[in-house]
């Protein structure tokens, strides 16, 4: 699935839906699913919405799940309501239906989707309640997707910011339910921002937010945590790749960061994390000495794990540190003294 709201990681199930997933099996009486659907608070039918189409479209059924989603919505909407709890059904649906078009691939009437339900929203103007914030934070989610595919990266962008206040809004409420969507959007920025200064900001600025998710024992957390480590890690690989050592170490320092509150255990990631940084430290003039020290102290690790190709890379990457101030065997003997 593409990285659009519609991925189970992007928002937990934190409702009961199990009566209304029942109801749906065992019934095509849509009034009665309607009449179910209306009794219930916005978040568990929201989360019911979600549940039913991500089954679909894992099971390949995305034309099914499309189907179902404009059958329920005009169910919902066919007395005419446009307001309070049947609007925000209404968007919802419309919020969904655009994430499964951009699912298929079908960006232009994912884009009109979207505006359709833009113009939803905007009906009720200066509105902050969850139900409200929850909808838009999701769609402008997705319709970064769309200017991101399309290269209008400022538009996308301006989106993402959008959708990561508004995330980190509702996480101060219930971190439970939004702590994921918030570093989802975080980790879909580091992708889509080019301007590597504001996107180092950006990480910084929700550093704190996002360790303070680590400490949740969620599921949902971890994966998207796991995700936004693989995002940092890939970002210093490519400054380092550039030759701009000291933007990498940031981003395989804060990855490493990120990653160690994952894993209680040390881990073959945290070693090749851990020498990728190493490696940028040994070109920096300030940094050389602690980048040999890690190397060093990760050559012990790579032996005590086994990992054999981890162990010849350092070597390589040591031997080939010409530099005369870096007295490697000298070093090495301090950190592991006969």
């Amino acid at each position: 699935m593409k990285s659009i709201s519609l991925e189970p990681v992007f928002l937990q199930i934190t409702t009961d839906i199990a009566p209304l997933r029942t109801l749906l099996k065992r019934t095509r009486a849509m009034a009665e699913v309607r009449h179910a659907i209306g009794a219930v608070e916005f978040n568990t039918a929201y989360d019911f919405f979600r549940a039913t189409v991500i089954d679909m479209v894992e099971r390949g059924e995305i034309d099914r799940a499309i189907f179902t989603i404009n059958e329920i919505d005009a169910l919902i909407t066919r007395n005419g309501e446009e307001e309070g709890y049947v609007l925000n059904l209404h968007a919802a649906l419309m919020q969904i239906l655009t994430a499964l078009y951009i699912e298929k691939g079908a960006n232009e009437e994912a884009s009109s989707t979207a505006a359709a339900t833009l113009n939803l929203l905007a009906q009720e103007p200066k509105r902050k309640d969850e139900p409200f914030l929850a909808i838009l934070g999701a769609l402008l989610y997705d319709i970064a997707y769309l200017h991101n595919d399309r290269k209008e990266y400022k538009q996308a962008e301006r989106e993402l910011e959008k959708s990561l206040k508004i995330f980190e809004r509702l996480a101060k409420l219930n971190p439970e339910r939004y702590a994921t969507p918030h570093v989802m959007a975080l980790n879909a920025a580091t992708a889509v921002y080019r301007n590597r200064v504001k996107q180092a900001e950006l990480l910084a600025h929700y550093q704190v937010a996002t360790s303070t998710y680590l400490q949740m024992i969620s599921s949902g957390v971890e994966d998207a945590a796991g995700r936004l480590v693989e995002s940092l890690t890939s970002e210093g690989d490519t400054l380092a790749q550039m030759g701009r050592h000291r933007e990498a170490v940031q981003y395989y320092t804060r990855a490493l960061k990120y990653l160690t509150k994952l894993e209680a255990e040390f881990s073959l990631q945290q070693l090749r994390l851990s020498i990728s940084l190493g490696e940028s430290m040994l070109h920096i003039a300030a940094m050389r000495d602690k980048g040999v020290h890690l190397l060093n102290t990760m050559l012990h690790k790579a032996t005590k794990i086994n990992a054999t190709e981890e162990h010849r890379r350092i070597v390589d990457i040591l031997y080939n540190a010409k530099s005369r101030s870096l007295d490697i065997l000298g070093l090495w003997h301090k950190v592991f003294p006969k």
